[in-house]
Parts: structure tokens; sequence; C-alpha cells
């Protein structure tokens, strides 16, 4: 784990707010049909609840994806993420330790 790298991935307050939003999926709308049984949430619902362009959110996700806070998983046209929470606990262990 390179705990640099997720540390600039978490040192911007929407990117700290699109992870704690997929902790929940409620927070977004329902999945489109045929997407329902489909872990994660469409980028597309992550840039409208950001309010941001199409653009930054991609390069946003990529930022937490190479830090290993986020899953991503194709489905024809649309990228859906989900939370890694086992890489989120490992990054959290790693920096408790190098804290202590």
């Amino acid at each position: 784990m390179d705990i640099e790298k997720s540390i600039a991935a978490l040192n911007n307050p929407v990117r700290r707010q699109i992870l704690i939003w997929l902790k929940d999926r409620s927070n977004f709308p329902p999945a489109l049909p045929g997407h329902e049984d489909l872990e994660g949430v469409c980028v597309g619902y992550i840039q409208e609840k950001a309010k941001l362009s199409q653009s930054t959110i991609s390069s946003y996700m990529g930022l937490l994806k190479q830090a290993g806070f986020v899953i991503a998983e194709r489905h024809g046209q649309w990228t859906f993420y989900r939370r890694d929470e086992e890489s989120i606990q490992r990054f959290l262990n790693a920096l408790n330790i190098q804290l202590s």
C-alpha cells in the first residue's frame, strides 16, 4: 500500500465526500432497469450528486481507484463504483501504525 498516494487521494473534500456517499447506496437514486443486481453506483449518479463535470469526476474516481479506496466495474457503457472496504481498512491500519 502506498500511504502517500492514499493520503493524496483523500486530500480533497469532494473525494472524501464521495467515499462517504458510497458507504450507503441509498444516497443515490435507484439503479436503472437491468442494473438492479449490480454492486456499486453508476458514475453518472456520482457526477450528478457532486455537481461536477464528467471529466472531473472521472479524474477523482481514477485517483480513488489507484489509491485502492474504490473498485470499478464496467457494464456496457457504464462504470459502477463501490468502496473497497478491505483496502480502506488496510490503509487505516497502516496509518495508525505509522502515527503511533
